[in-house]
């Protein structure tokens, strides 16, 4: 039977929104995910910044509105109804020209009654500014509805052409109260013992690092990101943190959950290294192995020796080289060959040679000079550097 396309990959999962849905996705795909939020949503009733927006549309209704997402310009609706403001908001907004980022956002203007006037085909705050600022906009009153975070470059460049801006945010964040689950995150993103982080929310990232950094260790899990664990954005919003860190993200063309979750399926797989021995395809995954395309568990010890041992195929490796990789280190080689036994009873026998006196190797059968020489050659139907721009085509074991 072939393996699921995420099976023996471990993904964690930030989100503090939809992350059941999104959880569920992964693992019907194999994926073990682990859930840390690194985020807690400010309920709206408790939210004074947003009263006090919802009450400047009112008392100076907006020239222009402009809707970023479709939950929480819904929410704001929801919200001003809650606070018994809803039909007078409602009001104001049917006279001002009122502008949506993407269809959702256009659905939920539509859905409260109101008309949109203009939205653009690339779903991109970008393209929303270059056409408000194609406009004359002295003395223009233009309310900006946010979604979590802010948006210094949209609003600053809108006060800067001459409006008034009014800055609407809907949903505020705040760290989550248990802070454990994503702390052990942290700590496995540093050791590589998972696969891939995804980011649905910028608010998300910064959470993330900044409990790095209260661990001192912002530059270990940055090095990670760049090499060997995946980090996974929704989209450019959600990937710009890391990106002005030198961080190579992947996100999907539309920031959708579905279409990020096909951008991990496709990535994590064709990263990783496929070599053959003893006649066998061997693929070593986050906490797995696949032989032949079927999925093998293995225990930390049995998987770090075999890291080792395919890290350098058909080289001889000294013992006391395999006790250094072992999960905590130890004293005794005779770890090493507890690690070896297992390893043969989940493989085969054949897979890992003995070289008395010397130690152990992979039963390595190069499909190429190039190969068995050591020169990485990248197999068919790989991800090139060309195609996955600042990503390596392959993940080391």
């Amino acid at each position: 039977m072939t393996a699921a396309p995420l099976a023996g990959f471990t993904v964690a999962l930030t989100a503090a929104r939809r992350r059941e849905e999104l959880g569920n996705l992964l693992e019907r795909r194999g994926a073990r995910v682990i859930q840390a939020p690194a985020i807690r949503i400010v309920p709206l009733d408790d939210d004074a910044d947003l009263l006090a927006a919802t009450q400047a549309c009112i008392e100076t209704p907006p020239d222009i509105a402009v809707a970023t997402t479709g939950i929480g310009f819904r929410g704001w609706m929801e919200a001003a109804d809650g606070w018994g403001l809803g039909e007078v908001l409602l009001a104001r907004l049917t006279s001002a020209t009122l502008l949506a980022r993407g269809p959702k956002a256009r659905g939920a203007i539509r859905a409260a009654g109101l008309v949109d006037d203009w939205s653009p085909a690339s779903e991109s705050s970008a393209e929303v500014l270059e056409y408000l600022l194609e406009r004359d906009l002295t003395g223009v009153r233009v309310a900006v509805q946010l979604h979590g975070e802010p948006l210094p470059d949209f609003t600053d460049a809108l006060v800067a052409a001459g409006a008034t801006v009014v800055a609407v945010p809907v949903y505020q964040w705040t760290p989550p109260d248990d802070t454990a689950p994503l702390a052990r995150v942290v700590d496995a993103v540093v050791h590589r013992t998972v696969d891939c982080v995804v980011f649905t929310s910028a608010p998300a990232v910064a959470s993330f690092l900044a409990l790095a950094g209260q661990k001192g260790v912002v530059d270990d899990v940055l090095a990670a990101f760049r090499d060997g664990v995946v980090p996974a954005c929704v989209g450019p919003v959600t990937a710009g943190h890391l990106e002005r860190l030198g961080v190579i993200t992947v996100q999907p063309r539309r920031a959708r959950l579905g279409a990020l979750v096909r951008e991990i399926v496709g990535e994590l797989p064709a990263s990783c290294r496929i070599i053959r021995a003893a006649g066998h395809e061997i693929q070593l995954r986050g906490h797995a192995v696949l032989v032949d395309g079927a999925v093998r568990e293995l225990p930390p010890a049995s998987m770090a020796v075999l890291r080792a041992l395919v890290r350098r195929p058909g080289v001889v490796v000294r013992r006391s080289d395999l006790l250094s990789v072992l999960p905590g280190g130890g004293s005794d080689e005779h770890a090493v060959e507890m690690a070896i036994t297992r390893l043969r009873g989940v493989l085969g026998s054949k897979i890992i040679q003995t070289v008395v006196k010397r130690g152990y190797r992979l039963a390595h059968e190069p499909e190429s000079t190039g190969e068995k020489y050591g020169i990485e050659v990248p197999r068919p139907g790989a991800v090139s550097d060309e195609g996955n721009v600042g990503r390596p085509a392959t993940r080391g074991p």
